[in-house]
């Protein structure tokens, strides 16, 4: 009996180190669904926007619906329609076509490859996708690649920045192939409780000032949870705004009629300024240009809110857009670190449709208690495809890049585009968000040290060339079979090849750009052009640019297999 003296203790002592156990498993698990930034794990991450597997998606509707669908495309409305996803059936999900300028740019290309936005709680309340409300389908237009949004988001989201998950969806329509498409998180519900928390009370925004008469894209809102009322400043509300603001409005409050600073009170009116960018496009607001305290000088944002926002709403944007501008304790309005890191990849890409480039518009900004996050949008043509349609390769000598002066061809100027200067289209004063971050020598050790980390983690070890091999073995026999490509099969064969070279020049020069052998602001690249990697040899349009791309593509096969 002497060997089970201790019996009572020992089984104590097993029971302590189970309930332990089962603590710091639970801890374990809980850790993996909320992170430190209160991101959320969705279902839908592992299922559609796995990326080990080119998914299926058919959309079942009525021939004769399918075909007034098409050609009403360009009013985006809703129908109704079957989805079927990896063999899995969704009935009443809303469909519409979808894209401002790329509907457009569709019908130039003779066939009807549009690109479109899934509702699945358009119809039914609280529908989704495993969590997903709403899914883009992006049609690869000008992206012979078929990976520049699929690369840059990986990067993206590899990098920590905010971005939409994304994976390859093969499209059918009743069963007979239409085409091998991106499928896209769109940015709205479930995005925001998967990157900011299920209890998230941000507002998001896609500042815009170029969006077509009648577009819905960027017109549609939504709330999570109850809209906000337009209100005055309530004390609970002052409390909300960036710290160096608050005396200074109480200030604005209390100015006598007729005083100047009188103009400086919240509310509508006023006339808005125009920023300095020399192609003419955009306006302040669409830069984050503090102009001041009217709602009307930031219409370009307000009008393309996707979040439902009262007045208390706006005026604490427009404080942290007056305090960024001012560049004092950035930390208290910008998110510095999600921001920086947005913009290594960002700035790596070149990407001109963009904040940064001269249309100005490509981005989500998203606002929660004052605070602002950059949040990754459209890059088909990221990789110096921008200006590649109308530049061509360009002969040694050309003046590629009207801002930076190069004596270099298109391919040079994009492969070692500036990292401490990267505007295109105006200065870099002229893009405050990213502007006050570089001026500041803390904030800019940082950029430099997460771009540093980028450039080793993703390009130096490899994981690049072979995340572009694997792809390009994956989506090869379906873009073989695109029944609707805007490229054909050699086009693609090409245009990966170039993508592959761009990335590793491109990585070269930052690279060098970091350990200052190369020039890494535009006045110092036009002093010291010999030192640039020489890219002379890459033709970018092959990648696919704006315009050019071969419009006689395909353009009857699509009719004659969907209308059998």
């Amino acid at each position: 009996m002497s060997k089970h003296k201790y019996i009572d203790k020992i089984c104590c002592v097993i029971i302590v180190l189970a309930i332990f156990g089962t603590v710091v498993f639970m801890s374990f698990c809980n850790s993996e669904t909320v992170t430190d930034k209160n991101s959320v794990q969705q279902a839908y991450d592992e299922k559609i926007f796995s990326t080990d597997t080119v998914h299926s998606i058919d959309i079942i509707m009525d021939e004769n619906e399918w075909d007034e669908f098409l050609k009403n495309a360009a009013s985006e409305e809703y129908m109704s329609c079957t989805l079927v996803i990896d063999g899995e059936t969704y009935k009443n999900v809303a469909i519409r076509a979808k894209g401002n300028t790329s509907l457009t740019s569709v019908a130039s290309y003779g066939n009807n490859r549009y690109s479109f936005k899934i509702e699945f709680d358009h119809y039914t309340d609280g529908n989704s996708y495993y969590g997903l409300d709403k899914l883009i389908l992006n049609n690869m237009i000008q992206d012979n690649t078929y990976m520049k949004d699929y690369l840059t988001y990986q990067l993206m989201n590899s990098m920590g920045a905010d971005a939409p998950l994304c994976s390859y969806a093969n499209i059918s329509v009743n069963g007979n192939q239409w085409g091998l498409y991106l499928a896209l998180e769109a940015v709205e519900d479930s995005f925001l409780t998967r990157n900011y928390g299920s209890d998230t009370a941000g507002d998001l925004y896609k500042p815009d000032n170029m969006n077509m008469a009648g577009s819905k894209d960027g017109a549609e809102k939504f709330k999570p949870g109850e809209s906000k009322p337009d209100t005055d400043f309530s004390a609970k509300e002052r409390n909300q705004k960036p710290p160096n603001e608050m005396q200074q409005t109480v200030d604005q409050a209390q100015a006598p009629p007729g005083d100047d600073s009188s103009k400086q009170m919240f509310g509508p009116g006023g006339e808005r300024g125009k920023n300095g960018n020399k192609m003419g496009m955009g306006s302040d607001d669409v830069c984050l240009v503090y102009t001041d305290n009217d709602y009307s000088s930031y219409s370009n944002i307000f009008d393309n809110a996707k979040t439902s926002v009262s007045n208390t709403d706006k005026e604490r944007l427009i404080l942290s857009l007056k305090q960024l501008n001012e560049g004092d304790n950035l930390d208290e309005v910008v998110n510095i670190d999600e921001v920086l890191r947005y913009f290594v990849v960002h700035n790596f890409v070149v990407n001109f449709d963009s904040y940064t480039g001269s249309m100005i518009h490509n981005y989500y900004l998203y606002e929660e208690e004052g605070k602002l996050s950059m949040i990754a949008w459209d890059y088909n043509l990221a990789f110096g495809t921008f200006s590649a349609g109308k530049m061509g390769r360009g002969d040694a000598g050309s003046n590629a890049v009207e801002n930076t002066g190069n004596v270099t061809n298109t391919s040079t100027s994009m492969v070692n585009y500036p990292i401490d200067t990267p505007v295109f289209g105006g200065d870099l004063e002229s893009r405050p968000m990213i502007a006050k971050l570089l001026e500041n020598q803390e904030y800019l050790e940082i950029y430099h040290k997460y771009f540093a980390e980028f450039i080793s983690e993703s390009f130096d070890s490899g994981h690049v060339d072979d995340l572009i091999d694997k792809t390009k073995e994956m989506i090869l026999p379906y873009v073989k079979d695109d029944a609707t490509a805007f490229c054909t099969y050699e086009e693609f064969l090409a245009g990966t090849d170039t993508l592959k070279e761009f990335c590793s020049l491109r990585a070269e020069s930052v690279s060098g750009q970091l350990a200052g052998t190369i020039p890494a602001t535009t006045n110092g690249q036009n002093d010291e052009a010999s030192k640039l990697i020489d890219a002379s040899s890459l033709n970018l349009t092959e990648m696919g640019s704006m315009g050019g791309q071969n419009r006689d593509i395909k353009e009857n096969k699509n009719d004659k297999e969907i209308k059998n």
